[in-house]
């Protein structure tokens, strides 16, 4: 039997009207600033992981276990941010109740792991407008979009699970866990099962 690795990433996605906005964002951006990076639909990444596939069953009952008990909540996005030298993003202005999703994620972290790959929980929630900017690009937009605004929001009703496999050039959608709201216990046993 072949083990195979592949990288998934969890994510919030926005609505559709919202989408074509950050799309319009990105575009906008690109054709400015001449950046060769790709224009992909706007997400918040909560993880990003390398696994084996074989994992993949059980990661998706400890997430949709997860999923039940997180209600859904108001994602606010405000302004832009950058990580200096090299991306510039869309702040999420309330990143409380992401970063708690994030933390209960984490507790599912040793299914995520591959022998030479740790989970990375992304606890500086955004959406990216560009990334793998040169210094001279940088400079020029963060001067500009430092000062600009937007404005946007949708409700984080669920997260959903991609996955590119080895090789692959997209993502495929495993499944999207429903945010249900509903008393969750967990048994001593299922902790680390």
């Amino acid at each position: 039997m072949k083990y195979n690795i592949a990288k998934y990433l969890l994510i919030l996605n926005p609505h559709e009207a919202l989408q074509h906005k950050i799309l319009h964002v990105k575009q906008e951006f690109k054709e400015k600033y001449q950046t060769t990076s790709n224009i992909s639909k706007p997400y918040i990444m909560l993880v990003k992981f390398f696994t084996w596939e074989m994992m993949e069953e059980k990661i998706k009952q400890r997430l949709q276990a997860i999923s039940m008990g997180i209600p859904p909540f108001k994602v606010d996005l405000k302004d832009y941010g950058s990580f200096p030298t090299h991306t510039i993003y869309i702040n999420v202005a309330t990143k409380n109740a992401i970063q708690n999703l994030v933390k209960e994620i984490r507790s599912a972290q040793r299914l995520m792991k591959s022998t030479d790959n740790k989970p990375h929980f992304m606890m500086e929630p955004h959406i990216t407008v560009a990334n793998k900017l040169t210094d001279m690009q940088y400079e020029k937009s963060w001067l500009e979009y430092s000062h600009r605004h937007f404005s946007g929001s949708f409700i984080a009703d669920g997260m959903l699970l991609l996955k590119q496999k080895a090789g692959a050039m997209k993502y495929e959608v495993v499944q999207r866990f429903s945010f249900q709201n509903l008393p969750v216990t967990i048994k001593q046993g299922d902790l680390f099962g």
